[in-house]
């Protein structure tokens, strides 16, 4: 999953072991983090697969029970993880995550500070993105979720890359021990502008911030805050929309200003009970674009500054 020492960690170029964290795939809304076992098997509607039949397998084979039903196994990439991990807090998802990591400039060998980590969402994919040489440091003022965000980042093989702290950020601020030393540093904090000064002196010069909040009020608080010793400070809104793409009969959809037609009606041919042959479907058919109905909306804003350098 992560491109680091392939000896203490998963890799995409290796078999399956015991010990190793699988994500079985069922379907496309049914996937579930397993822990491969000898002598356990998993049991679902697809039937009985045993671990062990799994071990040697690369990462994405197709597996099959004993009733002939399938699944596949595959590696816990940071965009599995975020749609299978137990949710202890709200989550960040990938629209949000791909642009802030882009936003903060971040690349291998830099690094990360991190408040709060809650479930470990945006975590993994720090740790990706700073791979192989880098580190994220990671802090949260709950215990608790700072030790079982430590266990996770233990199970899917990142734990190297990933050091996860207890601390109140919005109290305390960062440890002196990063003064002047950070690349970038996110805020994901019901108060983050009580931790902007903190963040001031940790990054480098020209070094960037984000801060993820779920209100404007607390967008439009912390840029006043961000004014002092910030620069260049933007606040984004991602939202994603996608769309369902298939063939259907044309006459059915006429009119339907949702509906976007991407290629002109033509014969379907299908199988014929008779002489197995091939007879023409009754009607033309075209390939429907249409917005999908979970389509997801707002989850936070993203405010991005970076360190004035003059200041």
């Amino acid at each position: 999953m992560i491109p680091t020492d392939p000896s203490n960690t998963l890799s995409l170029q290796r078999r399956i072991q015991y010990g190793d964290l699988v994500i079985v795939y069922e379907r496309h809304d049914q996937m579930k983090p397993i822990k491969v076992t000898e002598g356990v098997v998993l049991q679902n509607r697809f039937g009985v697969f045993k671990h062990s039949d799994w071990v040697g397998k690369p990462f994405g084979s197709k597996v099959f029970s004993n009733k002939k039903g399938f699944v596949y196994l595959l590696a816990p990439t940071p965009e599995l993880w975020t749609l299978v991990l137990s949710h202890r807090t709200q989550i960040l998802y990938i629209a949000d995550i791909s642009f802030l990591i882009m936003y903060l400039e971040i690349v291998p060998g830099c690094l990360v500070l991190e408040s709060g980590t809650g479930s470990g969402s945006l975590t993994t994919s720090l740790a990706r993105a700073v791979a192989p040489t880098g580190h994220v440091y990671t802090f949260d003022f709950h215990e608790q979720r700072a030790s079982s965000a430590r266990e996770d980042f233990e199970k899917t093989g990142i734990s190297n890359l990933i050091t996860v702290g207890v601390r109140d950020i919005q109290g305390e601020g960062f440890p002196d021990e990063f003064v002047g030393k950070a690349d970038s540093a996110f805020l994901d904090l019901p108060q983050p502008w009580l931790a902007i000064p903190s963040v001031g002196k940790m990054l480098k010069p020209d070094g960037v911030l984000c801060s993820f909040s779920p209100c404007i009020e607390q967008v439009q608080r912390s840029c006043e805050t961000l004014k002092t010793k910030f620069t260049d400070i933007r606040t984004f809104e991602v939202l994603l929309r996608t769309y369902e793409i298939k063939e259907v009969k044309a006459e059915s959809f006429e009119g339907d200003e949702n509906v976007s037609f991407r290629s002109p009606p033509r014969k379907k041919r299908q199988h014929s009970t008779e002489k197995g042959g091939f007879v023409e479907a009754s009607g033309p058919t075209t390939v429907m674009a249409k917005p999908c109905g979970e389509a997801r909306g707002h989850t936070g804003y993203l405010t991005f500054a970076r360190l004035n350098c003059f200041a």
